[in-house]
């Protein structure tokens, strides 16, 4: 079957890009890239991109020696550990898909999932006002992992801030801490950043008028390393960044626009937004 995916070099946007960040994670690489290549080989045209945040084990290592013989595979590096919120705004602003997926690092989330993420985005977009052909919509798909393979105290400590966080950005999502979502690679970068966003991404595509899906996903428990978080990560480190979203919603206006009428491009600009339009995909 042949691989739809751009070589290193070639100018163009794919399909998908699925992000990846990663701290010590070594033993995790090769088998987590064989599911996903294994999830999306001849169903769209897509790019790994794994983010390695200052691991200190062969992590770096281990995605060089499979770069060699996919060139699907790319790489970005922080020179120390920046969190995870960082890693993933890192890959989504190196990556070139249209649409990014994420995923945890550590082999829990199952990326035969992805497909069945990738199919409702389409079709949120054909019963859309553009049909196929429409920008990609403020749309986020979040994973749910109705049935966790983790300790009781995990379970626990998600389950409580979650509620918390439910109750006070009436985000409408059981499950912000999945790390599987889909999204547009545009809806992100328009996002505010700061550390821990990652765990509000719902509240803020809501922020600014998108849409937010929970979908239930495959859980898995962890079959190499251990956990970068614990249970004080889940309940205390959010409180602040919690506190400012709140702010964060409350402060945003949206223009609602009565007139949008702009001069067309010259001649020469428009020829090559109908050359890189041709190049790219409908979604």
């Amino acid at each position: 079957m042949r691989r739809r995916w751009l070589r290193r070099g070639t100018i163009g946007r794919m399909d998908l890009s699925v992000v990846i960040p990663v701290r010590n994670e070594s033993g995790n690489i090769a088998p987590l890239v064989a599911e996903i290549v294994a999830a999306l080989d001849g169903r769209l045209a897509y790019e790994i991109v794994y983010v390695d945040d200052g691991s200190e084990d062969a992590t770096a290592a281990e995605i060089r020696r499979l770069q060699a013989d996919l060139p699907l595979l790319g790489l970005v590096r922080h020179a120390r550990s920046c969190g995870q919120s960082a890693a993933i705004r890192s890959g989504v602003t190196a990556a070139r898909g249209r649409w990014i997926a994420t995923l945890d690092g550590d082999g829990q989330n199952d990326p035969a999932d992805i497909p069945a993420l990738w199919h409702i985005a389409r079709a949120i977009i054909r019963e859309g006002p553009g049909g196929d052909g429409a920008a990609p919509p403020a749309l986020l798909i979040v994973g749910h992992r109705a049935r966790r393979r983790d300790t009781w105290s995990k379970r626990q400590a998600s389950r409580i801030a979650n509620a918390v966080r439910g109750r006070l950005l009436r985000d409408d999502t059981p499950d912000t801490g999945c790390g599987l979502k889909l999204f547009p690679r545009g809806l992100f970068l328009e996002l505010p950043y700061f550390d821990h966003m990652h765990r509000f991404l719902p509240a803020l595509v809501l922020r600014q008028g998108g849409t937010v899906r929970s979908v239930p996903v495959n859980h898995r428990p962890r079959q190499r390393g251990v956990s970068k978080y614990g249970v004080f990560d889940r309940l205390g480190v959010g409180i602040t960044d919690l506190l400012g979203v709140m702010w964060l919603r409350r402060r945003y206006a949206k223009p609602i626009l009565v007139e949008n009428e702009m001069a067309p491009p010259p001649p020469q600009v428009a020829n090559i937004e109908q050359r890189v339009e041709q190049r790219e995909p409908a979604l």
